[in-house]
């Protein structure tokens, strides 16, 4: 079982040919509506890749809602824990240029409702399998799953996105982190590598390289793989297609690097169409890239 808790967005995305500057107003080619927010994204990546999933999030009740909902109900993703609050659903503003990268600013809206409560259920949903979390929810109410986690024996995975001031603290208590380069080197602060935070906390560091591939840590073991060489057309959502893929791997039974590896491939594929959610992999789509080497031989990672 995998349970996600966090953030419900409507994704509000933009296409631009170069992202703005401090104080310069661009046109964009377009406005689309897609469903968002980094737990939705990652509750319908686990889903997408064969995961047994349960989500808990809030959102308004407003004319976002249901568009917010969509593809989870779609594909089948459980909304029964999901919570209607007297807040607006929450949103994000998402900048894209020509070449498929993004700046993303996002209002909380709903997502500031979600509680402490809610995580005492999501966890005790949680145990025997995978919590999963990020920070687009209130951080009191991540830290209390992660200590409820910690004693409850269930294994926790963070991406520590988006990174602020409490996800130092916050990343210590989980099993499994996941950050992006730019969020590991705020995280370490040039302290430590990989492998020696690995060691002195005892978790698995999954550090995240875009282009460059993913470096991978644990008390046990070190491994780089690369990524997939490909022409991104828009790379929002690649992130949270990662974290799904690798959260319901693991629960199937999949070693670390099988885990990742597949993953890797997914995340990839996600950014060859546009959307964070429409374009997140199916698992037969996965499988049978790697069965016809669609990616061709990935060059080792330069980190």
């Amino acid at each position: 079982m995998i349970v996600v808790l966090g953030s419900i967005n409507i994704d509000i995305r933009l296409e631009v040919e170069s992202l703005p500057l401090a104080g310069e107003t661009v046109h964009a080619r377009n406005r689309r509506y897609f469903g968002g927010g980094k737990g939705a994204n990652q509750a319908l990546a686990a889903k997408r890749a064969g995961g047994d999933v349960a989500f808990f999030g809030a959102v308004g009740e407003d004319q976002f809602a249901q568009r917010a909902l969509g593809e989870l109900i779609e594909a089948g993703v459980p909304i029964s824990n999901i919570a209607v609050v007297g807040e607006e659903t929450g949103s994000a503003n998402i900048y894209v240029d020509r070449r498929g990268e993004n700046v993303i600013v996002i209002t909380a809206g709903a997502n500031a409702l979600v509680d402490v409560e809610m995580a005492s259920v999501a966890v005790s949903r949680a145990r025997g399998g995978y919590l999963v979390l990020q920070q687009e929810i209130p951080n009191t109410t991540t830290r209390a799953a992660l200590e409820m986690a910690r004693s409850s024996g269930v294994t926790t995975i963070l991406n520590v996105s988006p990174f602020d001031r409490s996800s130092a603290d916050l990343s210590r208590l989980a099993d499994i982190v996941i950050a992006n380069q730019h969020e590991w080197s705020r995280l370490a602060g040039g302290a430590s590598t990989p492998q020696e935070w690995s060691v002195t906390h005892q978790q698995t560091i999954v550090v995240t390289k875009g282009s460059e591939g993913v470096s991978v840590a644990s008390p046990s073991d070190y491994f780089e793989l690369g990524a997939p060489t490909i022409q991104p057309v828009d790379t929002v959502g690649a992130g949270d297609t990662f974290c799904g893929y690798l959260a319901t791997a693991l629960d199937l039974g999949e070693s670390l690097q099988a885990a990742v590896n597949g993953a890797v491939t997914a995340a990839s594929m996600a950014c060859l169409k546009a959307g964070a959610q429409s374009s997140i992999p199916a698992r037969r789509e996965v499988i049978e890239a790697g069965r016809i080497g669609m990616f061709g031989p990935r060059p080792p990672s330069a980190g």
